[in-house]
């Protein structure tokens, strides 16, 4: 894969970007076969998630990752080639096309900035097969998209990718391209809070949905006690319903005002469907070959006072119930990372991660990177990590499938993106919700349905009336930000 930098900008320099994309058409017919020619430029500091507004279309697939408290925020919109995996080793199928893509792309323009060059958007469901017939995504979906813009520390960065094929007209091609990159810089480098007045929303929890899953949690630890299992994740949802289409880009915007600590994702079907959330895990992070993995479980509520936060933050410290739970979370990440060959290094306690409505046992993960493995090995390897399934692995997720009567889709899954130099970002999608923001797909359905997620960790010594409140303070990120 041959690297082309540029010291001009391409867009500007009209003539420069014409013989890029003919060293890609001439690629293309050496190779006999089309070229993806990728081209990343630094642009005046505005908004991904306003280019998302202003410019992404429902019937297009998109995704949106911002970290407020680090600065970073991107989006990728619309798809230059994608994939859509079904059924098991769906992890090796996306590597092998990322890695074939890849072979045949030409990264140019300016590489250096944070974000730069082409990135591969991914979404897995949590489990390998699908839970429902009208599920709204398949196991694993990977796009490369045909726009990326990103901002991180102040600095933009757009990324057009672009398929080259022999016949194609390049100077019309040069055109368009000028043409689009014009009305992503004119558009406003802001969100427009001109929002529709909210009609009024029902929330409509499932029949009985508290009363089943304290009963579900009962029959866990019945399991736990026979040494069937050790933990067990067990997850709730509940439907807000509307006669309007959900705002998308109202509700990330509320999230990240909300939720400046947490990851705020939203990740599209292409079929007016978008599952969103403001999560907390990271599940793992590869940065110039420095590998970072979350350990996060064991769980308590905010204080209301300085005193009765720190009254929390010392029982959830001292809880041997939800040390242990963390210590499962823990000796599953060291165990599968060590079977990759890698060295994993942490600090010895854990410690808090404290975010605006809930705080969590936090240990974070670190390892050297080795060259021959693949960011979606270690996905692979990791998830379910027992933060969003139990252990055993195996059991619990066959536990799961029979006490949750609901689809988890991309539920506790992970989500996140790969680039050309094998950095990453993977979250685990928690705190979530999937939201209708076009027609509902359903038969005969007269309002629009956000399904709403959250789950708690079963272990011995859990209560059924505790895990409930728990999840319940769970669902109020979500709730806020679309009601």
């Amino acid at each position: 894969m041959p690297v082309t930098p540029y010291r001009t900008n391409l867009f500007q320099d009209r003539k420069e970007l014409h013989q890029l994309l003919f060293t890609g058409k001439q690629e293309s017919i050496a190779k006999g076969c089309p070229q993806i020619v990728s081209i990343s430029q630094e642009i005046e500091p505005l908004d991904p998630l306003a280019v998302l507004q202003a410019i992404a279309k429902p019937d297009q697939l998109q995704v949106y990752f911002e970290k407020v408290s680090k600065r970073e925020a991107i989006a990728a919109i619309d798809a230059t080639l994608s994939l859509k995996i079904e059924g098991a080793n769906r992890f090796r199928k996306a590597q092998q096309f990322i890695q074939e893509t890849l072979a045949n792309t030409l990264p140019a323009g300016n590489l250096t900035l944070p974000f730069s060059g082409p990135h591969f958007f991914c979404s897995f469901t949590f489990f390998d097969k699908k839970q429902a017939i009208h599920s709204p995504f398949p196991a694993a979906t990977i796009f490369l998209p045909r726009w990326q813009i990103s901002s991180y520390q102040g600095n933009c960065v757009v990324v057009a990718n672009v398929e080259i094929h022999p016949e194609i007209n390049l100077q019309l091609l040069v055109e368009r391209l000028c043409s689009q990159l014009r009305r992503i810089s004119w558009y406003e480098r802001r969100v427009s809070n001109v929002f529709e007045i909210t009609p009024h929303k029902i929330i409509k929890p499932a029949p009985q949905n508290a009363e089943r899953f304290q009963s579900s949690v009962v029959s866990a630890l019945e399991s736990i006690r026979a040494n069937q299992l050790r933990k067990i994740v067990l997850a709730s949802a509940i439907d807000v319903l509307s006669p309007q289409p959900f705002n998308l880009i109202e509700s990330l915007d509320t999230l990240r005002k909300r939720h400046p600590d947490c990851y705020i994702f939203s990740s599209s079907n292409g079929k007016g469907q978008n599952f969103i959330g403001a999560s907390p895990e990271r599940l793992i992070s590869i940065r110039k070959h420095q590998l970072e993995v979350d350990a996060l479980a064991g769980s308590a509520p905010r204080g209301r006072t300085t005193t009765e936060d720190a009254a929390f933050a010392y029982r959830l410290l001292s809880s041997e119930k939800e040390r242990r739970e963390h210590q499962f979370v823990i000796n599953f990440i060291v165990e599968h990372l060590s079977e990759l060959g890698l060295i994993p290094q942490m600090l010895p306690t854990p410690q808090l991660l404290k975010l605006s409505n809930i705080q969590h046992l936090w240990t974070p993960i670190q390892a050297e990177m080795l060259a021959d493995i693949h960011p979606l090995e270690i996905v692979a390897q990791l998830h379910p990590t027992p933060a969003v399934a139990g252990v055993p692995t195996k059991m619990a997720q066959e536990q799961i499938c029979r006490y949750e009567t609901f689809d988890r889709t991309l539920y506790a899954a992970p989500l996140g993106w790969v680039d050309y130099q094998g950095n990453c970002e993977f979250i685990v999608g928690i705190r979530s919700a999937l939201i209708e923001s076009e027609k509902p797909s359903r038969l005969f359905a007269s309002a629009y349905r956000a399904r709403l997620y959250a789950g708690a960790g079963i272990v011995a010594g859990s209560d059924p009336n505790k895990e409930l409140a728990e999840i319940q303070l769970k669902l109020q990120a979500l709730l806020k930000a679309l009601l």
